[in-house]
């Protein structure tokens, strides 16, 4: 078979068009890497490039994502370009201060390790990101925020906490609170659905999380399963602060093209400024990803799902409770100056019927029993770990800092981009 289209007047045989369907099929596969990674792939297909339904995604994108189809990528920022917040305030740690145990995830950028310090023997998570990989996606904007983020977040207790971050020459390293439950995205992936009171559990701490960053004029803007964790006891932990837009007024808006394909809103995807009701249409989607055990909209076909969130109306199945169905309504509104949120913000939610057998107090407190216990017996259990990343060795080069000699021009530069990354807490913040 030969398929010949106005956009591309060479034919396009069988195998080409195998090879846009490889692609998109292994975009689904790895739908955790997220948006930019999915645009990366497309990128390195000359085929898949020219297919019309490809194009109209890479349309859809920001100047940034379409660069990636140049042959010839961008050198890394020069200095005049690159992010300097102030002198490091922990010049003190070091890789060399943990042991490294296990990989317990993975991203674009770097890993995250369970590590065990070897002064006070306490757990942490710790995300060890390459500068390297970093400058050459011009992501160090979204690296400082996801700290500046973290920085912020002292007390809330479905927000995970910074203990305090360091950098070496090639390597930015955030100490983490080490959480192990297991993501949201495994326990469904392993469950299908949840039933009606487990969901509003999950959605009701994950709400409290997203006003509470809210209030602080910050927009989270990638709420999905993989960046939700659950505690040793079940609590909800937000994770992964890398796409937070800061300084959002209540009435601002913003217009970056980013977040994951299966939870983009309308709004987003009109390429039109939106606002903090985004994270609440994020909200929707998850809540019904909970119950039915798919994201609303989803289809395989990335460009079909693109134009199903656009256009189609969104349709329930009889089989959660009418207060379930009118917030699903509320929060998956496409015109997000009718949606759920988008006067009140989390007030709306809060009061919403569906969230009546919710004390909010108790909530926040965690005097609530979670409707799952992971039973995790320690630091060591890593039964809710994706045997994908724990079953993958630990680089030898993350506990080691670079040998002076060694650093390069490059290296160097990668440093100067990154200064005041590093961050210690005030003892102020134990009290």
């Amino acid at each position: 078979m030969t398929v010949t289209t106005e956009a591309d007047s060479s034919p396009m045989t069988y195998s080409k068009m195998r090879g846009v369907v490889a692609v998109l099929t292994a975009f689904m596969k790895q739908r955790r890497m997220g948006l930019n990674d999915f645009i990366q792939k497309l990128a390195t297909n000359s085929y898949a490039c020219k297919h019309p339904e490809v194009q109209s995604i890479l349309n859809m994108g920001s100047p940034q994502d379409t660069e990636l189809l140049n042959a010839n990528p961008s050198p890394p920022p020069s200095p005049s370009q690159q992010i300097n917040l102030g002198p490091s305030s922990n010049p003190t740690a070091k890789p060399s201060d943990f042991n490294f145990l296990k990989v317990i995830g993975k991203g674009s950028f770097g890993k995250v390790l369970l590590a065990r310090h070897r002064t006070d023997d306490q757990f942490y998570a710790v995300k060890v990101l390459q500068k390297k990989a970093i400058l050459k996606k011009k992501e160090e904007k979204h690296i400082m925020s996801e700290r500046n983020v973290l920085l912020k977040n002292v007390k809330h207790p479905f927000l995970v906490g910074l203990h305090y971050s360091f950098q070496t020459a090639d390597k930015l390293y955030f100490v983490l609170d080490y959480i192990n439950g297991g993501e949201l995205f495994y326990h469904l992936q392993r469950e299908r659905c949840f039933l009606e009171p487990r969901a509003r559990f999950y959605a009701a701490e994950i709400a409290s999380a997203l006003g509470y960053l809210h209030s602080l004029n910050i927009v989270y803007r990638d709420l999905k399963p993989e960046n939700i964790l659950l505690d040793s006891q079940g609590h909800i932990v937000l994770t992964d602060f890398g796409l937070c837009k800061e300084n959002i007024e209540p009435n601002g808006t913003t217009s970056t093209f980013c977040g994951t394909p299966e939870y983009l809103a309308p709004e987003v995807l009109h390429k039109q400024p939106y606002d903090r009701t985004v994270d609440w249409w994020c909200l929707g989607a998850v809540l019904y990803e909970m119950l039915y055990g798919l994201p609303p909209f989803y289809s395989r076909n990335t460009a079909e799902m693109y134009d199903n969130i656009l256009n189609k109306p969104l349709q329930l199945k009889p089989n959660i409770s009418n207060a379930a169905r009118n917030l699903l309504e509320g929060l998956l509104q496409k015109d997000r100056s009718k949606r759920l949120g988008c006067s009140q913000d989390f007030t709306e939610i809060k009061d919403h019927m569906f969230f009546s057998p919710i004390n909010w107090d108790d909530l926040n407190a965690k005097k609530l029993t979670p409707p799952f216990n992971p039973n995790v017996s320690g630091p060591n259990d890593l039964r809710h770990f994706d045997p994908e990343f724990t079953d993958e060795p630990v680089p030898s080069s993350i506990g080691c800092s670079p040998d002076s000699a060694l650093v390069t021009s490059s290296i160097q530069e990668a440093a100067e981009a990154f200064l005041g990354f590093s961050y210690a807490p005030s003892m102020d913040s134990y009290l």
